[in-house]
C-alpha cells in the first residue's frame, strides 16, 4: 500500500490527465476569480468546472498553501511543545469533517477555526496541554467544559489524543453549528 506521501504525490501528478488543466492553470484560474475560502473555490471547482470532490479538495489546498500559515503552525508546536502537534492534527482533522465552510486560520499564538465566524481557538498554552476554545454562549460550565474568553465563551483541556473524544467533539460540532 502507498504511503500518504506517495498518494498525495500520485494525485498531483494525475491533475491534468483528471481535470483537463495544471495545477498552475487551475491556480490561476481561481486567483481570477477573486475567492479566498476553502468552500468558495471548492464550489466553483465541483459546480462550474465539474471537478470531483478529491481532486477539487488538493487543488483548493494547495492554491490556499502559502507557507505562512504552515510556518505560523510549526513555530507553535516547535521545541518543548512539540509532542503537542498531534492533537492539534486531530483537531483540524476533524474540523474539516465539519462542513466545507470551514476556514482553518493559522495566527503567531493559536489557530482559530472559521465558519460565518470563529466557532473554535486551538492554543498551545503549556508544554503539556492545548487549550481548545468553543464558542458555546449560554452554555453551562460543568465538567471537562470550563469558562474562558471573550473570544470563545468555553474551554477544553486538552493533554492526550484521548482526551479529544466524543464529547469534545460533539461541543465542537455545536459550536460550529451555532456559527452558521
Amino acid at each position: 500500500m502507498a504511503s500518504p506521501e506517495e498518494q498525495l504525490k500520485t494525485m498531483l501528478a494525475n491533475i491534468p490527465e483528471k481535470t483537463g488543466k495544471t495545477l498552475d492553470e487551475w491556480k490561476a484560474l481561481i486567483g481570477a476569480s477573486g475567492l479566498r475560502k476553502h468552500g468558495q473555490i471548492m464550489s466553483l471547482l465541483k459546480g462550474e468546472h465539474g471537478v470531483g470532490h478529491g481532486f477539487a479538495n488538493l487543488i483548493t489546498a494547495k492554491t490556499l498553501e502559502t507557507g505562512e500559515e504552515t510556518d505560523l503552525v510549526e513555530a507553535q508546536y516547535g521545541g518543548a511543545k512539540a509532542g503537542l502537534r498531534p492533537i492539534h492534527d486531530l483537531i483540524v482533522a476533524y474540523a474539516k469533517t465539519l462542513g466545507e465552510d470551514v476556514d482553518i486560520v493559522p495566527k503567531k499564538a493559536s489557530v482559530s477555526l472559521r465558519r460565518a465566524k470563529q466557532f473554535a481557538l486551538i492554543t498551545p498554552a503549556t508544554k503539556t496541554r492545548i487549550d481548545l476554545g468553543l464558542a458555546l454562549k449560554g452554555e453551562d460550565a460543568q465538567g471537562r467544559l470550563e469558562t474562558y474568553n471573550a473570544m470563545c465563551s468555553h474551554r477544553v483541556r486538552l493533554e492526550t489524543a484521548e482526551d479529544f473524544d466524543d464529547e469534545v467533539k460533539g461541543w465542537m460540532r455545536t459550536a460550529y453549528d451555532r456559527a452558521g
